[in-house]
């Protein structure tokens, strides 16, 4: 595990930082082999594979269920085909995962450990931890990769925002499509 002053935030390489909504905000739910699923992840997978050939490198990830995991698992796929891809996952608090089902909490440790670093933004839930991990990810990153359906508010919006803020490029996948 490491804390957020690590040597990834200290290099040149390029990052890429996910956000995305949660699994009662996709128009599947869970169910992940339904084709508008399989579509997202293929889409996602070809958007992260340009990326790399453009020179991004680093991945960020916030681990929360649904598109954070998603891509998560497309960076550790993709990691067999490029060695020198790296997930880094930003959680806003150790255990964000303890209220998920056992499914979900099996897959989100599976990724955990196979991740290049682990950052927690707080220790235990806070007010603001979720916010302060959306802020997290969209400062240390070159690129926001969104899967955002186009509500006006929520997480993802808020990211999309912040990261536009900040003068960040912002790819927008729409899951509705």
């Amino acid at each position: 595990m490491q804390n957020a002053g690590d040597d990834f935030l200290k290099k040149a390489r390029k990052a890429c930082a996910f956000t995305g909504h949660r699994p009662k905000k996709l128009p599947w739910g869970y169910n992940e082999t339904d084709v508008r699923c399989v579509a997202l992840k293929a889409a996602l997978e070809r958007q992260i594979r340009s990326l790399v050939q453009e020179g991004v490198m680093d991945f960020l990830s916030g681990m929360a269920e649904g598109v954070d995991l998603l891509a998560a698992e497309i960076v550790l796929y993709l990691r067999s085909e490029y060695p020198s891809v790296k997930l880094h996952c930003i959680l806003p608090y150790k255990g964000q995962e303890t209220e998920w089902s056992a499914a979900s909490q099996a897959r989100h440790h599976a990724i955990l450990a196979q991740a290049d670093s682990i950052i927690y933004v707080s220790r235990i839930f806070q007010k603001n931890c979720l916010l302060e991990r959306n802020h997290f990810l969209a400062a240390h990153s070159d690129v926001l990769l969104a899967v955002y359906n186009g509500e006006y508010r929520g997480g993802t919006a808020a990211t999309i925002h912040y990261a536009q803020k900040l003068g960040h490029s912002v790819i927008i996948l729409d899951p509705t499509k």
